[in-house]
């Protein structure tokens, strides 16, 4: 059973990481389209909230990929689907915003199981845990 836990895990983590894998990839590869959506959207200093959102999303999307610092990079991103469904997505009478809004906190609360059962096995944090217990015992 901890073998096909372990997996569902793995296939959560990577299915879970490719919004924001994908949407800060976009954003790194269309800096200047999305520093205009920042604008239009009237968020100020559109070039440090456009490294910010490269950051967030492409890093913690890999970092959440393999495992690494998985409960805080999870809860990071938990936030940041909030904040991103209350800057971008509040506009309920618009459909595509409200489906956009529910997916956000759909996102965190699936995040949220991250932040509280972690990564798992097969993940870098297993990994480093399982060298330090290793280093300690020497």
């Amino acid at each position: 059973m901890q073998a096909s836990e372990n997996a569902v895990a793995l296939i959560s983590r990577i299915l879970m990481c490719l919004l924001f894998v994908l949407g800060g990839w976009g954003k790194l590869t269309g800096a200047a389209a999305t520093q205009a959506m920042f604008a239009k959207q009237g968020l100020p200093m559109v070039e440090a909230a456009w490294a910010l959102a490269v950051c967030v999303e492409l890093g913690g999307g890999l970092a959440l990929l393999i495992g690494l610092f998985t409960r805080p990079i999870a809860l990071i991103l938990a936030v940041w689907c909030v904040i991103t469904a209350l800057i971008a997505h509040t506009n309920l009478a618009d459909r595509g915003q409200e489906i956009n809004f529910f997916k956000n906190m759909a996102m965190t609360g699936g995040l949220l199981y991250v932040v509280l059962f972690g990564a798992r096995a097969w993940s870098v944090d297993a990994w480093r845990l399982g060298r330090r217990r290793m280093v300690a015992a020497e």
